[in-house]
């Protein structure tokens, strides 16, 4: 019997020395889950890390001026963006893409470029008072020359006191490049060579002009000598076909002389050449 009772004992000292380890196992389980999500925890920030702005200048920067996008706008036909004053300027002299050279349009770049307006809501996002910035220059530009400032363009103030909101599409302010509707006319100007003995002029680097249809073959004329520096001792014929033009003759009445034999892709061709005065 004290054998039996020895025993039993026994069995519950062993038995809650059992649970005894079972409990101190399961603590130190629970330390290391919480020493693992605790480290997990400490490293998580580093995963989503901030990065400095220039980094991303190959994305936000114009490679014509190599300041951050103004307007930012691109070209169709190669997806490449630039600021929208610095690839029209560049588009009166040439019809290739800065960037690849590829041939946006053999006579009309301008009409293969759009603005984006996601790139440039994320530029002003991304450098601080850029837009506030813009939008004083703005205000400054029309107020120097005396012109009414665009209402969706903010003065300085106004700007300094409270953030400029985002405004609808339709109400963004119209760029100064934009084309006014009473320039309906465009030339092609083919220049076809100088008589012998006139010498010392440029070459005309923009052959294709956009002009009111109420300019007289005489203003043309004034253009390309202004252009391509001519003296005053050569004289400057048009063609238009094969009819010899008129000084005083006005581009629209060529047009409707002419028809549409005169017109190459929707464009005016007048050949012109430099010649001596009779004597």
């Amino acid at each position: 019997m004290d054998g039996t009772v020895d025993r039993v004992v026994e069995e519950e000292g062993s038995t809650r020395g059992s649970f005894q380890t079972d409990a101190s196992l399961s603590g130190e389980d629970e330390r290391r889950d919480s020493d693992h999500s605790q480290r997990t925890h400490e490293t998580h920030p580093d995963d989503e890390r901030s990065l400095p702005l220039r980094d991303f200048y190959p994305y936000i920067r114009c490679a014509l001026c190599n300041g951050f996008f103004i307007d930012a706008t691109t070209i169709t036909e190669c997806l490449h963006t630039f600021c929208k004053s610095c690839i029209v300027k560049h588009f009166f002299y040439s019809n290739r893409c800065p960037n690849c050279s590829i041939v946006v349009h053999q006579t009309q770049p301008l009409n293969s470029i759009r603005p984006d307006r996601q790139l440039q809501d994320i530029v002003f996002k991304m450098v601080p008072y850029l837009e506030e910035d813009e939008r004083s220059r703005i205000y400054a530009f029309y107020k120097q020359r005396g012109l009414g400032v665009p209402k969706p363009v903010a003065s300085p103030a106004t700007c300094a006191v409270k953030p400029p909101q985002r405004q609808k599409k339709d109400m963004l302010p119209q760029s100064v490049f934009t084309i006014p509707s009473e320039l309906d006319v465009s030339l092609m100007l083919e220049f076809v060579g100088a008589e012998e003995g006139i010498e010392n002029y440029k070459p005309l680097e923009r052959k294709y002009v956009r002009v009111s249809g109420e300019a007289t073959v005489r203003h043309v004329e004034l253009f390309i000598r202004r252009k391509m520096e001519l003296s005053q001792n050569c004289k400057v014929d048009f063609v238009c076909g094969d009819h010899l033009l008129e000084q005083c003759q006005s581009l629209r009445e060529v047009c409707n002389t002419m028809g549409k034999n005169a017109l190459q892709d929707g464009m005016l061709v007048l050949h012109f050449g430099l010649v001596l005065p009779a004597q």
